[in-house]
């Protein structure tokens, strides 16, 4: 038997609504394809791909370890003090899977789970920035918290006047 890669593939889109006054970004609709191959059990590999797709918000808008920068020492060292999403801050996802049979194994699955997360860090910083475009916003550093979309906007302002 031959055995060749099965790569996965998918697709994701998001809509975010962006407060200027505030830089509070709120996602409105996401919508993700993701191809698993053969799905064994459907309803497992939804939940996988809400949780990756939640995971990838996560660390786009939230997530970050701040550390000393003398000591080393972790300063987001508890739920206190690292911002999780959780289930209030983001909508119900429209997720689908896609089921093109993979060629390297006897049952034709691919991973999943994993096609919700890494996709979701790129479409929501796409999303944020397209809608901060007409204030001249070309990149910002993730997490994507809403002091420095507030900058962003501000800078922009700056700049354009």
């Amino acid at each position: 038997m031959i055995r060749s890669a099965g790569f996965p593939f998918g697709c994701a889109v998001c809509e975010v609504e962006i407060d200027p006054d505030t830089g509070h970004v709120e996602i409105v609709r996401y919508t993700a394809i993701d191809d698993v191959g053969r799905a064994i059990n459907p309803l497992i590999l939804h939940g996988q791909t809400h949780g990756g797709i939640v995971q990838g918000v996560g660390q786009a808008l939230w997530e970050h370890s701040h550390y000393d920068p003398g000591s080393g020492q972790l300063l987001a060292g508890s739920m206190m003090d690292y911002a999780m999403p959780r289930a209030h801050m983001l909508p119900s996802f429209d997720t689908e899977l896609s089921e093109t049979l993979a060629p390297g194994n006897p049952l034709g699955v691919r991973g999943g789970g994993e096609g919700g997360t890494t996709p979701a860090l790129g479409v929501v910083v796409n999303a944020v920035v397209d809608a901060l475009s007409d204030y001249g916003v070309t990149h910002i550093e993730m997490p994507l918290t809403a002091e420095k979309v507030w900058r962003a906007i501000r800078d922009g302002k700056a700049n354009a006047a």
